[in-house]
């Protein structure tokens, strides 16, 4: 199966490019959606972090606090490393199953992680997408209402946008309009199509 990674920075809008391709009738495995369900109630690597961090972590219903987690993991480098070396290997074991049953001419592997993590060995090719980095803190305050002071701890811990874009076999400006994204996405549809045959 040829796989696309589907990656970019906070608030460039992967999803959005994501969906177009699933509109075209391309499977698209998310690794956020990964790193939910390995989080799950019931799940060990829950009961993991439970204990690590303390039960205040969890929210009523049993839930992880995504929220209050990333505000611990982003002020403090170590409680970070820690819960990567716990999740990591599960999002990969989640991301692979799903990529073994994917059908179609491609598959898309979308993930904000990719070019971080090894999860770009498994991809055939690397599209990027990209906005300017302003941009970028803005749509990510408006779409979470998270602080530009955390957006910017989300950053730094990404990849810089220039390693992103060196490293990106394939590019969409998402900084226009949605037609002009529509035809970007369209155009490597087509390509992609080629690679895959």
């Amino acid at each position: 199966m040829f796989i696309v990674g589907l990656t970019g920075g906070i608030g460039c809008g992967k999803s959005v490019v994501a969906e177009r391709f699933q509109h075209l009738g391309i499977t698209v495995v998310n690794a956020d959606i990964a790193s939910r369900k390995v989080v799950e109630p019931g799940m060990p690597a829950l009961s993991a972090i439970a204990r690590h961090f303390g039960g205040d972590i969890l929210l009523a219903d049993g839930n992880l606090d995504r929220a209050a987690l990333r505000a611990r993991i982003f002020a403090d480098p170590a409680a970070k490393l820690w819960l990567e070396q716990l999740l990591h290997p599960l999002i990969g074991e989640w991301i692979q199953r799903q990529l073994a049953v994917a059908s179609g001419p491609y598959v898309i592997l979308e993930s904000p992680l990719l070019l971080e993590t090894s999860q770009h060995r498994r991809v055939d090719r690397v599209l990027v997408v990209d906005v300017a980095e302003a941009t970028q803190i803005a749509r990510a305050s408006a779409r979470d209402s998270t602080s530009e002071e955390q957006i910017n701890a989300i950053m730094a811990s990404q990849l810089s946008r220039l390693k992103r874009l060196a490293m990106a076999d394939d590019i969409i400006d998402n900084s226009g309009s949605l037609e002009s994204l529509d035809a970007q996405v369209a155009q490597l549809h087509r390509h992609y199509l080629e690679l895959a045959a």
